[in-house]
């Protein structure tokens, strides 16, 4: 003990005075490092799956869903004139097979992007592919084309079912990052191979087996997609999603599915047709129904607020602008490779690639212009590549002697349009909405999308009769009534020539080498690539209109920004 009343105390003392650290404060402590290390550990380990990562499980899963359902349009149109002999079918049968699908993909987009938010996106995810592979075994089996039409109805619903889920899963599970660009990117060149790939896979599998297979196939796809789901795709919903918008949903799929099938039907029936009429009337009636429907509930399901964000609505221009050339012209360029160049099946399927192979080979440019420009500037740049290559199609078609090689520079220009337009479009959609919210973004990006696509099918589809049925009119005598002129027009659009000589004997005697039905089928098909290069110039000056200049104000910003951190 120290001798002086103020002295500092000694060592000894200094230690006996201080309080030992309470056992309570420290076990605590290490029991919480030791809980950390722990659930630090199983993270680890649950975010791999006998040694893959989760997040590879899940971007393996979604890549081969979206191959399947780009498989599915674009192996089927090869393979048109098959079924059309096969099952005894006519043009209008073969539109109506691809019509089917688009349908209903369309029809329940939304309303699946609302069911997955709701009830969980793996959830309604692991349902489509389920549902995608049984209507895929179910169209194989069909024995007519009713029975096909009402397969590939069922199956157009499970797929769009699966094609929302694909999107709405990417942006939760690559929420941010370099990881997100890449997994955009994958998808998109993974869906990119099964579009371009899909007619050479479809006319080898055609000459191989039989057209059966080209369905089947995804029977096998399926089961695996679904093992890679369950291994490695994280449930997420909309935390706020605790009501349903069943009124949303159901006036919604009503007015989409009465306004495609209007335009579908009235080439047929007519503008003043009773029937026509009827079903424009109970469209416009279901479309007011869902405007209210929305206004009036608490969460609707279409938040049209979107609208007001300029990137969102300058994206849509680019899912429409896709849609309403590239992908329904594909639909009928089996026919002109076939029938107006000669070429089997295998060989047209060939010719498509140099449509189609750019589109995977351009995705990562789209993506490096959308980081450098904006989306304001990258999207209407890859819709004006879209409709350069259209007008060049047009300039090859009317060559004194067209062929592929006539035909080459504009299909390569036109696919590479769209290889820059697909990714940015789809990361733009869902990145510029709350991510709570990406199911609904990517049902709106892919109903618009859908609707323009079944929408050209049925218009590029009138187009081109309304080509072959004028040059009909220039060059035959005036014994042919209308009735008569209109079924050679659509005998000639579906390439159906053997018909044309059973049953238009006169026809066929008056055209006896072929030239005329030639020269017919090149007018129309001229018609419809000047419809598709104009048609997607406009939607290209119409995206930038809406967000080229907030890319620009984005730009200018980022430059400012720079600018007053480099003086600092």
């Amino acid at each position: 003990m120290s001798s002086h009343l103020n002295a500092p105390p000694t060592r000894d003392e200094r230690a006996r005075a201080e309080p030992a650290p309470a056992t309570s404060e420290i076990e605590p402590a290490r029991r919480a490092a030791h809980t950390q290390h722990v659930t630090t550990s199983q993270a680890a380990s649950s975010s791999r799956v006998l040694g893959i990562q989760r997040n590879t499980l899940a971007l393996g899963a979604i890549c081969l869903a979206s191959l399947m359902f780009g498989l599915e349009i674009s192996s089927v149109p090869v393979i048109l004139p098959t079924l059309e002999h096969v099952l005894h079918g006519d043009f209008k049968g073969m539109q109506w097979i691809m019509n089917a699908y688009t349908l209903a993909v369309t029809t329940v987009l939304m309303a699946t992007g609302t069911l997955a938010d709701r009830f969980g996106r793996r959830k309604v995810f692991v349902i489509g592919i389920a549902l995608f592979g049984v209507t895929s075994l179910i169209c194989g089996l069909a024995q007519s084309v009713p029975t096909l039409i009402a397969a590939r109805l069922l199956q157009g619903a499970s797929g769009g079912a699966m094609l929302i889920c694909q999107v709405a899963v990417l942006s939760h599970q690559f929420s941010s990052g370099p990881e997100r660009a890449r997994a955009f990117s994958a998808w998109g060149i993974i869906f990119g191979i099964g579009l371009g790939f899909g007619p050479i896979i479809g006319a080898m599998i055609v000459a191989v087996s039989g057209w059966q297979w080209v369905f089947w196939v995804h029977a096998l796809l399926a089961a695996v997609t679904l093992m890679l789901v369950f291994g490695g795709v994280q449930e997420s919903r909309d935390p706020h999603a605790h009501t349903l918008d069943i009124a949303g949903i159901v006036t919604l799929s009503l007015a989409v599915f009465g306004l495609v099938y209007f335009i579908t039907q009235v080439p047929d029936l007519g503008l003043m047709n009773r029937r026509a009429l009827f079903i424009l009337v109970a469209t416009a009636l279901a479309f007011v129904a869902f405007l209210c429907a929305e206004k009036f509930n608490v969460r609707p399901m279409f938040d049209f607020s979107v609208f007001r964000i300029p990137q969102f609505s300058g994206a849509l221009m680019g899912s429409a602008g896709m849609n309403f050339s590239f992908w329904p012209f594909m639909i009928y360029l089996p026919i002109y490779f076939q029938i107006a160049l000669g070429y089997d099946s295998v060989d047209a399927g060939v010719a498509l690639l140099a449509y189609t192979l750019p589109t995977l080979l351009f995705p990562p440019l789209g993506e490096r212009l959308i980081v450098r420009y904006g989306s304001g500037i990258a999207i209407p740049v890859g819709l004006l590549t879209i409709a350069v290559g259209f007008l060049l199609m047009r300039f090859g078609s009317s060559a004194a002697h067209p062929g592929v090689a006539s035909m080459l520079p504009g299909c390569i220009v036109a696919g590479a349009g769209l290889g820059l337009t697909n990714t940015p479009v789809t990361n733009t959609t869902t990145a510029a909405v709350p991510a709570q919210r990406a199911g609904m973004a990517s049902g709106i990006d892919m109903s618009a999308r859908m609707i323009t696509l079944a929408i050209n099918i049925a218009l590029m589809g009138a187009i081109l009769v309304g080509g072959i049925l004028f040059h009909l009119k220039l060059n035959l005598p005036n014994t042919f009534g209308p009735a008569e002129l209109g079924s050679l027009a659509q005998k000639i659009a579906a390439g159906n020539l053997s018909a044309i000589r059973t049953e238009a004997p006169a026809f066929a005697q008056i055209d006896a080498s072929g030239s005329l039905v030639h020269a017919a089928l090149m007018r129309g098909f001229g018609w419809v690539m000047l419809y598709g290069g104009v048609g997607v110039a406009v939607l290209a000056v119409l995206s930038f209109v809406i967000s080229g200049r907030g890319s620009r104000r984005l730009e200018n910003a980022e430059t400012q920004q720079a600018a007053r951190c480099d003086s600092c």
